[in-house]
């Protein structure tokens, strides 16, 4: 099990977000700091540090997540003109938290590359 996380204490209420979905598994949160018009974390109850750090026993909570993702992103109403997942690992792939989470993006056009 990972660290425990200001994402650990958001999933566990101790720490208050403007949540948009939770279920036993899965919490999905408004980012403060938001980088598209919508930006929404979605997050496993359960800390794993990364995706690098996943076994094959969390196959299923990790499908979890992202059908999660894709149930806000219709809620939301971003399956109309189309939405980014993304996922950090590490340092050098953007990690600045170390509980796996995947970033909502949506309401404008998405570039590629990414910057």
């Amino acid at each position: 099990m990972g660290e425990e996380t200001i994402f650990s204490k958001i999933a566990k209420g101790e720490i208050p977000a403007t949540i948009v979905h939770e279920d036993d598994e899965v919490v999905a949160f408004r980012d403060i700091s938001p980088k598209a018009p919508v930006h929404i974390l979605v997050i496993p109850r359960r800390a794993i540090a990364r995706i690098d750090a996943a076994a094959p026993g969390d196959a299923g909570l990790l499908g979890r997540l992202l059908l999660a993702a894709r149930d806000v992103a219709r809620r939301e109403g971003l399956d109309k003109t189309g939405y980014r997942l993304v996922i950090n690992n590490g340092a050098d792939g953007g990690e600045t938290v170390p509980h796996l989470h995947v970033h909502l993006l949506g309401g404008r056009a998405m570039g590629w590359p990414p910057g």
